[in-house]
């Protein structure tokens, strides 16, 4: 029993450290601001270089011991730092870290420095030294530019100028959306909100029904789980509960023998062969056995 047990948990640490790693190579390098002269500043006021990671999972995602670095040949120069609960990243959202040398500022300061005027190669890596991502910024990237993908964590990589169509965004999505296209073709199709209304009071009724048949599976598992144990409790199993639903009522038999044995004993039967008869016999009233005759007190004398 205990070598099951110990090997269901290796079982479900491996498989919670292999679904870790597979949420890990969903983070992607994406937007790199090499020189910065007017962006973002850290958290002392300074403005340097600095390098967003987007988690591309629909979950969070933890990114301490993981690796960044700016040499190929040294993947595992700045390790993110265990222990800091800002390096859990929540579902399709960023986090920046400055690229100043200075990694006794904190968690999200590298140990290495972008250089302007040249090409500037940036890789990720997991806790294991595998490569997830890599990126080559092109020295002629400007300052206050950025490069960054099309879109958050997907698509090609081009040069950001902060104009329009080109918004510089660090900590925040690569395309700012302003409009919902899904809901103005709603509002376009269904202008008068019928349609809203209808699918509203839908959802309202799946919700009640779905919670009455909640409520009436509860009951039916909670009345047979009583039952269970009502029987353990008194010991007694399925055939007993039959032989003892069997024997409730006397049988036809057991009702004749008995009333043979009362009419060989009584013989009280009337004419009818099979109807037995009870009468009730009452007293033959005798004044000598009455009470209202007795003596209640002593006779006295008469003085006349």
């Amino acid at each position: 029993m205990k070598k099951r047990i110990i090997i269901a948990a290796i079982a479900l640490a491996a498989g919670a450290s292999a679904l870790s790693a597979q949420s890990r190579k969903a983070v992607r390098l994406n937007e790199v601001m090499v020189e910065n002269n007017s962006s973002i500043v850290d958290d002392y006021g300074v403005r340097t270089g600095w390098i967003e990671l987007f988690n591309a999972n629909f979950a969070p995602v933890e990114i301490s011991s993981m690796f960044l670095s700016n040499d190929s040949t040294q993947p595992r120069m700045y390790p993110v730092p265990l222990g800091d609960v800002n390096t859990r990243i929540h579902k399709r959202q960023h986090v920046v870290f400055f690229t100043d040398g200075e990694p006794n500022k904190g968690t999200f300061h590298t140990n290495f420095v972008l250089t302007p005027g040249q090409d500037n190669w940036i890789g990720l890596y997991d806790a294991d030294g595998s490569l997830i991502d890599e990126v080559l910024i092109p020295a002629s990237v400007e300052a206050d530019q950025t490069f960054a993908r099309a879109t958050d964590g997907d698509g090609d990589w081009a040069v950001r100028t902060g104009e329009e169509d080109a918004y510089i965004t660090p900590s925040s999505a690569n395309v700012i959306k302003d409009r919902n296209s899904r809901v103005e073709m709603f509002a376009e199709k269904d202008e008068n909100g019928f349609g809203m209304t209808i699918m509203a009071m839908c959802v309202v009724f799946s919700a009640l029904l779905t919670l009455c048949l909640c409520f009436y599976a509860i009951g039916a598992i909670g009345k047979r789980i009583s039952r269970s144990n009502k029987i353990k409790s008194t010991g007694d199993d399925h055939k007993d509960r039959e032989v003892r639903a069997a024997t409730t009522h006397d049988s036809g038999e057991e009702i004749a023998a008995i009333v043979m044995a009362l009419h060989e004993h009584f013989n009280a039967h009337d004419t009818e062969s099979t109807i037995l008869t009870i009468n009730k016999v009452k007293r033959a009233y005798s004044p000598w056995s009455s009470k209202i005759y007795g003596l209640r007190e002593l006779p006295g004398h008469n003085r006349h």
